[in-house]
């Protein structure tokens, strides 16, 4: 016999019997369902994860920070520091996978626009790595080279400013954070890229003068600064800090630190940066990165690491899910191997006529695997189309819900990728032959004789 022969009369047994072939195929749709929309759910937790992680910062980027190391020598013991300085910059450029390194120095400072007043963390950097860190600007323009005092905002900074003298203008800043974001987005209280700017060390800088200041204070002179961009919204990443010149900012704390009679710290201190961004090419190398880093004495740390962690639970995850689902359609394969089994014994006596008419061994195990495989393939079609139509109601329940409470939007509750999709059919299928295996052993080894002779 041919294949299509045998294909043929492998739907022509299947359909004699209809009602039995129907319920088996059910227990396969029920089984492949489960077991995909269990993984589904899976995915949908680990694509939300690193959607959520992504948001905060590029998991590319690790964030470097000094240390202190102890050391014993004898009865005495000495500390060694690892040093952010140009030296560590260096080294960092040497490892094999970065991209680009950049320096951070930080500083909180007071900035005046007009009678509005804001403290905000400024960061020196240098702009020549901004664009190697994603650094985008919704008006205006990055920093350059030349620039001195020039100031590139977060999105959020211009929010942060208030009147010191009349307190209702500071509700300006509650009733955005309190405010849908489905609404229009209130203007914010300045224009920090018309007009001038003030900025000053001085934390006072800018408010009402307290009664009895204090006599042996003597406050910096305010520096004049300029605002030339607005970053793009960044999920708090960069949105609540301004970005100056590196060497600028440097020079502004220098020339303060003497104008209050402030003395340099022993340890050199201010010839260090507060931290160091060192940005790998590819993902998968921040981890060997990191860890050369470290080798240094240095203490890191990297979105990647919390990646890490929450892959791990959510790989943990999935595999119960799965499990859970792999249940039903274990029932369901033994469901299989029951109705193949019914079928050789109805057939008995039709399969020793055609072993006497002078057809293969082999054909009569293929007929009989085929037909297996025919429950497993269209029980794993029909379970997949249940599938996504349980997926889209989960998805669509689920966005009914969270948009009502959740003012930030939502993500998909299931997802099912195309290999979700192929792996799941073919899987079904190769346990529907799995399951008819043994029945169809059994169908060959039959002797003809003793078939024909069965009642």
């Amino acid at each position: 016999m041919n294949n299509l022969d045998l294909i043929s009369m492998s739907y022509r047994n299947l359909m004699r019997r209809k009602t039995r072939a129907i319920l088996t195929v059910l227990g396969v749709v029920i089984g492949t369902a489960s077991i995909v929309v269990m993984l589904s759910l899976g995915l949908a937790m680990d694509k939300a994860m690193k959607e959520s992680l992504s948001g905060m910062g590029s998991l590319n980027v690790i964030q470097v920070y000094s240390s202190y190391q102890w050391y014993s020598e004898g009865s005495q013991q000495t500390t060694q520091q690892a040093r952010l300085d140009e030296e560590a910059v260096a080294a960092f450029k040497r490892i094999p996978g970065v991209q680009a390194v950049m320096a951070e120095k930080h500083s909180y400072m007071k900035i005046v626009s007009g009678r509005m007043v804001a403290g905000v963390s400024i960061i020196g950097i240098d702009p020549e790595v901004m664009d190697d860190f994603d650094f985008k600007v919704e008006t205006g323009r990055l920093l350059l080279n030349s620039d001195k005092n020039a100031i590139v905002f977060g999105k959020m900074v211009a929010f942060n400013f208030y009147n010191p003298r009349a307190r209702g203008d500071q509700g300006m800043m509650r009733m955005y954070f309190r405010g849908d974001p489905n609404e229009p987005q209130p203007e914010p209280p300045v224009d920090l890229l018309s007009g001038k700017l003030m900025i000053s060390t001085d934390h006072n800088y800018g408010e009402p003068r307290r009664s009895n200041p204090d006599p042996d204070y003597n406050p910096p002179e305010p520096h004049e600064a300029k605002g030339v961009g607005i970053l793009e919204q960044s999920n708090n990443e960069k949105d609540y800090n301004a970005y100056m010149n590196l060497k600028a900012l440097e020079e502004i704390i220098k020339e303060d630190q003497r104008a209050t009679g402030q003395r340099p710290s022993r340890n050199g201190q201010e010839d260090q940066y507060s931290s160091i961004r060192v940005k790998a090419r590819d993902i998968n190398q921040v981890e060997s990165i990191q860890q050369q880093i470290k080798d240094m004495g240095y203490q890191t740390s990297s979105l990647s690491d919390i990646l890490e962690s929450m892959q791990k639970q959510s790989r943990t995850i999935m595999a119960i899910l799965g499990a859970i689902g792999a249940v039903s359609l274990l029932v369901a394969a033994i469901g299989i191997a029951n109705t193949m089994m019914m079928s050789i014994y109805e057939r008995t006596k039709e399969i020793g006529i055609i072993k006497v008419l002078g057809a293969d061994i082999s054909d009569i195990q293929k007929l009989f695997l085929l037909e297996a495989a025919m429950i497993g393939l269209g029980g794993g079609i029909i379970g997949l189309a249940l599938s996504y139509l349980t997926s889209f109601g989960l998805n669509k329940g689920y966005a009914h819900f969270a948009g009502q409470f959740s003012p930030g939007g939502v993500n998909a509750m299931s997802i099912i990728p195309p290999q979700l999709a192929i792996a799941a059919v073919v899987f079904a299928t190769l346990i529907g032959v799995i399951s008819g295996y043994l029945p169809a052993r059994r169908a060959m080894n039959l002797s003809a004789l003793e078939a024909i002779r069965n009642e």
